[in-house]
């Protein structure tokens, strides 16, 4: 068996391999009739999957085989044969038999792109057949189905001319390789692949930076000071600004069929875009300036409460949590807002009271 990667790095099976059998061995097929698959269970267990459905999707669905009948046979061209009900419910029943359905497990689809058995006269006398068999996994889900690895394979065989051969059996061997090839796939990518993983883990920390630089991340224990404000002071009726934000960093791993979401929270602060007028450097400005920085904190702490409160979609969890960003990020901006408009950017003293409190416990009960 040959291997190759493609772009993905993902190992995909290249199969190619010659049955060479006596004719002295092969059972006769007679001419029309339909090929019946001989059923066998699997040798290994499945604990991973079971076969919900089986598609055909082949461009001609009209037969599986194109066979030479044996000489002096009338047509003396190639007939078609089909497998018994057609090929999508032939392979499902056989499918049925060698792995036992059992729901709890994950569903797994199967089209079928490619299964024709086409004999060819060779120049020696004999007869040249050759079987193509092409399969696609993939994980059915509500939301859409999940592709997730092919099996391509092409076996070939050699007859006397005045004999035929056991077109069922080569079927039922093919088919029996493929189950084969992706019960031993689906048992090593389990735990691991992100297309086969189960659910979603959030697992959250806030960033810091040792030692500091221009950057300010949010801490209780680490107050702004004037000394933070290192921006040029601006010609505006203000008499000082920062800039706070918050953003997040992830680092994604599949851990037991469980995509574990590391999320970094970053509520920062710029000193750099931090500015103060040399009249406003007081204990009364400086905490309605902290309080810009106390409201992000809390905004963060609302996002991350969202996402917990969330049951996240394997296929699409990030696009949850860019959404959910959004939301959060026009919460702040609409807070800041409604912050300074109501305490006049700090002027009125009774309000700024008011939201101390307001933010203190909030800072509390997050």
């Amino acid at each position: 068996m040959n291997s190759v990667f493609n772009r993905a790095g993902l190992w995909l099976p290249v199969i190619l391999y010659m049955l060479v059998f006596c004719p002295l061995n092969s059972k006769a097929q007679k001419t029309n009739a339909e090929i019946v698959l001989t059923n066998r269970q699997l040798n290994e267990k499945t604990n991973e999957f079971y076969i919900a459905n089986v598609v055909d999707e082949r461009p001609d669905r009209s037969a599986v085989a194109w066979l030479l009948p044996t000489p002096g046979s009338l047509p003396a061209v190639k007939y078609k044969v089909d497998l018994h009900g057609g090929a999508a419910i032939s392979v499902k029943q056989f499918i049925d038999y060698a792995i036992p359905v059992n729901k709890t497990l994950r569903p797994i689809g199967i089209r079928i792109k490619k299964l024709k058995l086409t004999e060819t006269a060779m120049t020696d006398g004999r007869v040249e057949g050759r079987l193509e068999i092409q399969l696609w996994f993939e994980l059915k889900k509500d939301e859409g189905n999940v592709h997730l690895i092919d099996y391509p394979a092409a076996t070939t065989y050699y007859r006397s001319a005045g004999q035929q051969y056991d077109t069922g059996l080569l079927m039922s061997r093919a088919l029996m390789a493929g189950l084969d090839f992706f019960n031993k796939w689906i048992n090593r990518e389990a735990d691991t692949n992100i297309k086969l993983a189960k659910g979603v883990k959030l697992i959250f920390s806030d960033y810091s930076e040792q030692p500091e630089g221009d950057t300010i991340y949010y801490s209780a224990k680490r107050p702004l000071t004037w000394n933070d404000f290192q921006d040029k002071a601006r010609g505006v009726k203000y008499i000082a600004e920062v800039l706070p934000g918050f953003g997040y960093t992830e680092q994604v791993d599949v851990v037991k069929s469980i995509v574990v979401v590391r999320v970094s929270m970053r509520v920062f602060l710029p000193k750099s875009a931090a500015w103060v007028k040399p009249e406003g450097r007081t204990s009364y400005a400086l905490n309605h300036e902290q309080r810009h920085f106390d409201i992000v904190a809390i905004v963060a702490r609302h996002f991350k409460q969202a996402l917990i409160a969330m049951k996240l979609p394997v296929d699409n969890y990030d696009g949850y949590i860019n959404v959910q960003y959004l939301d959060s990020y026009r919460e702040m901006n609409q807070l800041q807002n409604q912050y300074d408009n109501e305490t006049s950017h700090g002027a009125n003293q009774s309000y700024q009271q008011e939201w101390n409190m307001k933010i203190d416990g909030l800072l509390r009960s997050d």
